[in-house]
């Protein structure tokens, strides 16, 4: 269609924006992390929390094992199993006193699930100074009950009690005590650390931001588990 005399010409159409090209996604460590953090959720958890989970109960066939291994080898022995108040005594005041030093640990580490479980509260009301105080007594009470172990084995090692060998009976002693109370301390001792590390950086304020406290609930779920199954070890190893 002509146009008016004097009319101005019409501007062009603008040209059409080009498509954006899609990012390509990481690689390396980078890439796995992403990978791993782009699913929020699972199983309607956090995902933080339901791989604990998954954990705990992968670690609840490892120290089953330990323990059916343990009654099947006691129940089977043809050997007089030694007498466990005896063996873990304490002389106090001139007499023995069976299982003391056990009691005390025992007593520390469920003291301990208590101050875990007031730190679990604390950080949910955002009490980030209290929240992390409480981990670090969580963490001593954990320490305590280490340097109690260590001061045990040293007693029963001066005693003669090897994983080969023990004066005390039969010869499977040795081996299920120290291998059953070495990989819990070695829990406890792990998660001492676990609950320094996460302490400090609940005391520094790095979740303050976001408001999300849930790693110290993801942390009381290992310390709690720990503290189960000592429960589990003192019936079954000082009771019995």
């Amino acid at each position: 269609m002509p146009l008016p005399h004097g009319a101005p010409a019409p501007a062009p159409a603008p040209a059409p924006a080009p498509a954006p090209v899609p990012l390509a996604p990481p690689g390396g460590l980078r890439g796995f992390i992403a990978d791993w953090s782009s699913d929020r959720e699972a199983f309607h958890i956090s995902w933080g929390k339901a791989m604990m989970w998954i954990f705990l109960l992968s670690d609840t066939f490892i120290f089953g094992s330990f323990l059916t291994g343990y009654m099947t080898v006691r129940a089977s022995t043809t050997v007089g199993w030694p007498n466990t108040s005896q063996v873990f005594s304490l002389h106090v005041g001139g007499a023995d006193v069976p299982l003391l030093l056990i009691a005390i640990m025992t007593f520390v580490l469920i003291t301990s699930s208590g101050t875990m479980a007031m730190a679990v509260n604390c950080a949910y009301r955002r009490d980030r100074v209290n929240a992390a105080a409480l981990m670090f007594v969580t963490a001593a009470f954990g320490e305590t009950f280490v340097a109690m172990q260590a001061f045990e084995w040293s007693k029963l090692i001066m005693e003669g009690v090897r994983p080969w060998e023990n004066p005390f009976g039969a010869a499977q002693f040795g081996s299920t005590f120290f291998m059953i109370t070495g990989f819990h301390g070695l829990h406890v001792s792990l998660g001492v650390i676990y609950l320094c590390v996460v302490a400090y950086k609940v005391m520094r304020g790095d979740y303050e931001k976001s408001g999300n406290y849930q790693i110290v609930e993801i942390a009381g779920l290992y310390w709690h588990f720990v503290d189960l199954v000592w429960v589990f070890i003192f019936a079954f190893f000082y009771l019995w």
